[in-house]
């Protein structure tokens, strides 16, 4: 690959450690704030408050040597391959985030809820559209 991935943008959460983040926005998580780096204004033409969109993020604390969990850390539960699971330790951390726009305030977006914790680097905002019935959660 030439051309690495840049963040657009950051996560301003009151998340401030992944030890205390849900795992899931589902879960509890609080809103956030996505700002927005200001040469990317231009993309937020047509975004409005209502839309649901997926915050693709680079989950910038992850361990990238990690292959095998257990799914939400249960000792219970059988050992799975990263790739069969939603953690966010794997060799190439990106988080997808379905989430609501709350609010615009210029290149800050309001969005929620958002279990990413702040600091997190946004790299792409996308529409949630889906030609089907939505995927299983």
């Amino acid at each position: 690959m030439d051309d690495a991935p840049r963040p657009i943008g950051w996560i301003r959460s009151p998340l401030t450690s992944r030890k205390g983040a849900p795992r899931q926005g589902s879960d509890g998580a609080p809103d956030a704030w996505l700002e927005i780096e200001p040469e990317f204004e231009p993309a937020l033409l047509g975004l409005a408050v209502g839309d649901e969109v997926v915050l693709l993020t680079w989950l910038h604390e992850a361990r990238r040597n990690v292959l095998q969990v257990r799914p939400r850390s249960d000792p219970d539960r059988t050992l799975t391959g990263v790739f069969a699971t939603r953690s966010p330790d794997r060799p190439n951390p990106i988080g997808l985030h379905p989430v609501r726009v709350l609010e615009i305030e210029g290149t800050r977006l309001r969005v929620g809820p958002l279990e990413a914790i702040d600091g997190t680097p946004v790299l792409d905002v996308k529409p949630r559209r889906f030609a089907g019935p939505d995927p299983p959660a």
